[in-house]
């Protein structure tokens, strides 16, 4: 009985020894080498795993950049060009810059701009209830406000705001994964440039009914009447399906098409205040100015005042001249008209008493 199991165990023994050396040989022979810049790569990379680079993980990301002859395709959100450059320094490659980017929600359709019209208690998720009718609000296009955006998001850029019912991204977070933007069943979530200071301009509707049909969905919804379209002086909006739509990428933010939109649909966020412009008074009648007279000096003015001054005085002068000639001259007279008397009528009574 002892020699049985002795036999047994030597046995099993040999033939695990034996199965352990044909395994090596086998694993030997096809042994897969891996490169060990794998490893490298996937070390700097933020371990997000949320597939905002188009693969499932890190790891498959970075195995994608070793076998890659260019790094032009291929950029992690998360890390954005920060990593991308060490990527690029450990392979040896050049890594093409790309601008950040945020999400933004296209929807105004709050419960003060849109009309809620039945009531819906079904499964909690956006996805459901857009399989199964419109939404409560009549409009195939907006927010269903059920959040599946905001159980996607790993990094908490999302909630939903319960005075407008609709999803609200906070800018410091996002990471541009583009989960939001796969989650939602409307296709009302886009990834657009992120600028200075976060500012947007963007038009929040993707309503592509015509406007009077819009406007009956909501009050702030696009009716393509391409004013935006027309002031624009950069080309970067474009009209298509009774919709306008503005290009992140050639807007310079001048908020032209802001002012002239007639149904406030498109928005401005984290501008400063409009300053509001000044009421311009209407021109005054100008007054005739008469022709300014040149100043005199002041030797001049006083020169003048003495010459006005003689010449007041010769004035007086001469009428006192002229006063003693007149007397002269009418004693003249009188005696005239004596001698004149004395010959009509002869010698005078004085004459006649004498003689």
């Amino acid at each position: 009985m002892s020699d049985i199991v002795l036999y047994t165990v030597i046995s099993l023994t040999l033939l695990g020894i034996l199965a352990a050396v044909i395994l090596y040989f086998v694993a030997q022979k096809f042994k897969v080498v891996e490169d060990p810049r794998i490893d490298a790569v996937e070390e700097v990379l933020p371990h997000a795993n949320c597939g905002g680079c188009g693969y499932p993980g890190c790891r498959p990301f970075a195995e994608a950049c070793v076998k890659a002859d260019s790094l032009d395709d291929l950029f992690c959100p998360v890390g954005g060009n920060e990593v991308m450059a060490k990527v690029a320094e450990i392979l040896g490659l050049e890594a093409v810059e790309a601008e950040p980017r945020v999400a933004v929600i296209r929807c105004q359709g709050s419960y003060e701009h849109r009309p809620r019209t039945s009531r819906y208690e079904g499964a909690s998720t956006c996805a459901i209830e857009h399989a199964l009718y419109t939404g409560d609000t009549d409009c195939p296009y907006g927010c269903l406000g059920l959040g599946d955006c905001v159980a996607a998001c790993d990094f908490e850029a999302l909630f939903m705001d319960e005075k407008t019912g609709l999803p609200y991204v906070i800018d410091e977070n996002c990471v541009a994964c583009g989960a939001c933007v796969e989650a939602c069943p409307r296709d009302i979530i886009e990834l657009r440039k992120r600028n200075k200071r976060d500012r947007k301009i963007f038009v929040s509707c993707i309503n592509e009914e015509k406007g009077g049909v819009a406007r009956q969905y909501c009050k702030v919804a696009c009716i393509g009447c391409s004013k935006c379209f027309q002031v624009c002086p950069f080309d970067a909006i474009t009209m298509g399906n009774n919709l306008a739509f503005i290009d992140s990428d050639a807007c310079k933010l001048c908020r032209k098409c802001v002012v002239v939109c007639p149904t406030d649909s498109i928005l401005e966020i984290n501008f400063p205040p409009r300053k509001e412009p000044k009421e311009v008074k209407p021109a005054a009648a100008k007054k005739a100015v008469p022709p300014k007279q040149e100043k005199a000096a002041p030797a001049v003015a006083a020169a003048k005042e003495t010459v006005a001054v003689k010449e007041k005085e010769q004035e007086k002068e001469k009428k006192a001249e002229n006063i003693p000639a007149e007397e002269k001259a009418s004693e003249k007279d009188a005696g005239g008209e004596d001698e004149k008397k004395k010959e009509a009528g002869g010698s005078s009574p004085e004459e006649k008493k004498g003689s």
